[in-house]
């Protein structure tokens, strides 16, 4: 394990999908609510379409004992949602990125009792044990001029590694 590769691992837990595990899929093409799912936020982002992007924010070396070391990662999802809708409400996108965004707090909550994502982590969002999740303005989106967006937050923690 690498901590090179985190977004990867984080991506692939968030895009993996069991139907006897009762975590809900993400992806459009489980019947999750979203179009785009990917480690990394691309130089264009598509238009139109409901996205998830794991980015990592912060990596922090822990250094546990003299020769034993952490990776602690600080994830972001960047969600950006079309603010438009076929019957032309504001409130609808509003609404389903509200039911998006608890469907991602709940892969992200993991299973019960396994905080590591399925052993792609030591734990994840238990140090600290918290999940922040900040929504944009929508007023832009209401103008016209730009699509929903919100940032969830959370940290993981790597497996201890001698170093």
């Amino acid at each position: 394990m690498s901590s090179a590769d985190a977004v990867a691992r984080e991506t692939a837990w968030l895009s993996a999908f069991d139907p006897t595990d009762g975590l809900p899929a993400l992806l459009a093409a489980q019947d999750g609510p979203f179009d785009v799912l990917q480690g990394y936020l691309p130089r264009t982002p598509a238009q139109r379409r409901r996205q998830l992007y794991v980015m990592r924010r912060r990596l922090r070396e822990i250094r546990t004992a003299h020769v034993r070391r952490m990776a602690q990662h600080s994830f972001e999802l960047l969600i950006i949602w079309p603010a438009s809708s076929p019957s032309g409400s504001a409130e609808e996108p509003q609404r389903a990125l509200d039911d998006a965004v608890e469907l991602v707090l709940q892969r992200v909550g993991g299973l019960l009792l396994d905080k590591t994502h399925g052993g792609r982590f030591l734990s994840v969002a238990e140090d600290p044990g918290e999940v922040t999740v900040v929504f944009a303005d929508p007023d832009p989106s209401l103008r016209g001029s730009a699509d929903l967006t919100c940032i969830i937050s959370y940290s993981a923690d790597d497996a201890e590694i001698n170093g």
